[in-house]
């Protein structure tokens, strides 16, 4: 059986071989809207002058624009009629005059409104960008590609650990972080210890409809509960039905002449975007499961691994094993222009951060890169360079803007056959990395793959979930400095190559080398 493992380290050797060999790597509910604009209180001064004033009513609609990419993240048409209508009516607020401690008070209360109401900052997958937009009104560099209207970010990752940090210093002490589900998460969590939080009954389901081969990648789709998908070397790709019982695989996606390396949902979950290694990716239509598009790799090449870029669900990102990164518009089926970088190895893993303007990219020679991503053309411009470990690949990366309210800095999560999880810290806006501390697991030469724990802002501690060649899957608490380990689900039968939570965490999907994909259940307290 072990000759049946897909391995990252091997060189290639035949088409059976190439396919184990080259393989390796939800946003919350909407929450409702905070008031618009609170009635201007009667009886103010003059203040000092018209400049000073609209100053500040500038400042409150800088710290509006901050967040409008959280509402109705489907209706960008609705977000540009909101901000305007914001800036018109804080312009008539300007004229009228207040007294200057009263207008610094109402932008420390709208401040602290929105940050209670859809928290500091965004999370992977939810297409919300934390950034400081500029007025489309007066800047010509906020219109994007033929005319579309975006949001110019100056906001750089220090700044993002410093307003997480102002956001909860303000807090009461014991109380929870400020997010966009607070309430919602403390009743799926019970208030309950991440120990206990993560005991599991035991498994919901077992898929075994791709069995005798890997299962390289397991998804729970954007903010559902029930909808799963995996893909297969057996060259096919499997939608599936938790609720109602009993679970069924609703339809098998089939078009590919060779292993799926890799898939990704598009935000609202209509379509998938898949990478295989006969030099291809597919564009399908969740609903019926159709292909609606074959796109050849610019290369040739087998193609490794793909993302979605999470503003822009039009652009998907793709690497392949002539060491190179694409940037692909889906629409056209064509390449972007300037967005094409090389790497020193095959290109095994990808990964955004929440806002789309960092991209990091992880080869098989043990390095990663990060690039930053111009959101108006999809230019990719090569910025620093990792290398995690000389010679081991480098298959799993995952970003978060904040793992926990201890650690409320931008976080990468990577997995590089090196018999640990590995836990970095991002130091700047260029995605420079900063080792913060090391998980033992068993991987040297298996995809393996790992996550962050969708809810994990949300309450104390903070929680990774991570494959391994041990056949477990193992939980870790990345703020407890001893015995890191919170638990351990055993009941594959080969080494566990993904893990992934639906959006309340009530249900956990991992998949292995030998075609099993396990649902298992946490336990009801």
């Amino acid at each position: 059986p072990g000759s049946r493992r897909p391995s990252c380290l091997e060189p290639e050797r035949g088409r059976r071989e190439k396919e184990r060999v080259t393989l390796v790597s939800g946003p919350p509910r909407e929450p409702q809207e905070p008031e618009a604009a609170p009635e201007a209180p009667a009886g103010g001064h003059a203040g000092r002058g018209g400049r000073g004033m609209a100053a500040v009513w500038q400042q409150v609609l800088a710290v509006d624009a901050r967040y409008n990419a959280y509402r109705t993240p489907t209706f960008p048409q609705f977000r540009t009629q909101y901000i305007r209508r914001r800036s018109q009516l804080l312009r008539e607020n300007a004229k009228a005059g207040h007294p200057p401690a009263l207008r610094r008070q109402y932008l420390r209360l709208r401040g602290q409104l929105l940050g209670q109401r859809y928290g500091p900052l965004s999370e992977p997958g939810s297409a919300r960008a934390y950034s400081n937009s500029i007025d489309f009104e007066d800047d010509p560099r906020a219109l994007g590609a033929r005319g579309h209207r975006r949001s110019v970010s100056r906001g750089s990752y220090q700044l993002q650990a410093q307003m997480n940090r102002a956001v909860y210093e303000d807090r009461p002490p014991g109380s929870v972080v400020p997010t966009s589900a607070a309430e919602a998460s403390r009743a799926m969590a019970g208030d309950t210890s991440l120990s206990e939080n993560y005991a599991f009954a035991g498994m919901y389901h077992v898929f075994d409809q791709h069995v005798d081969e890997a299962v390289p990648r397991v998804r729970f789709a954007n903010d559902d509960r029930h909808r799963l998908a995996c893909c297969s070397l057996d060259g096919s790709i499997s939608l599936c039905q938790l609720v109602p019982a009993p679970p069924t695989v609703l339809r098998v996606l089939r078009g590919h002449t060779r292993g799926v390396s890799d898939f990704a949902w598009s935000l609202s979950n209509d379509i998938l975007v898949s990478t295989s290694l006969d030099a291809t990716m597919r564009i399908w239509a969740s609903e019926d499961g159709r292909c609606i598009r074959e796109i050849p790799d610019p290369d040739s090449a087998e193609l490794l691994c793909c993302t979605f870029q999470p503003v822009n669900n039009n652009l998907t990102v793709v690497g392949n094993a002539k060491h190179n990164v694409h940037v692909m518009n889906i629409s056209t089926g064509k390449k972007v222009k300037g967005g094409s970088s090389k790497l020193t190895g095959r290109v095994l893993a990808l990964s955004f951060d929440a806002p789309g303007r960092l991209l990091w990219a992880g080869d098989d020679r043990g390095s990663v890169f990060s690039f930053l991503f111009d959101m108006a053309t999809g230019k990719l411009t090569k910025a620093k360079r990792l290398v995690v470990h000389e010679g081991s690949p480098v298959t799993s990366i995952s970003a978060r803007s904040w793992v926990s309210r201890e650690a409320r800095d931008p976080s990468l999560l990577i997995n590089a056959c090196l018999n640990k999880l590995l836990l970095y810290r991002v130091v700047d806006n260029e995605g420079t990395l900063q080792l913060k501390r090391s998980f033992p697991i068993e991987q040297s030469s298996h995809p393996v793959r790992s996550i962050f724990c969708p809810l994990m802002s949300f309450r104390q501690g903070a929680c990774v979930v991570t494959g391994s060649e041990d056949m477990c899957v193992h939980f870790f608490d990345v703020e407890r400095a001893a015995k890191a380990a919170v638990n351990k689900l055993q009941g594959h039968s080969a080494p566990v190559l993904d893990v992934s939570f639906n959006c309340d965490e009530s249900l956990l999907a991992s998949s292995d080398a030998s075609g099993m994909v396990i649902v298992w259940r946490r336990e009801q307290k």
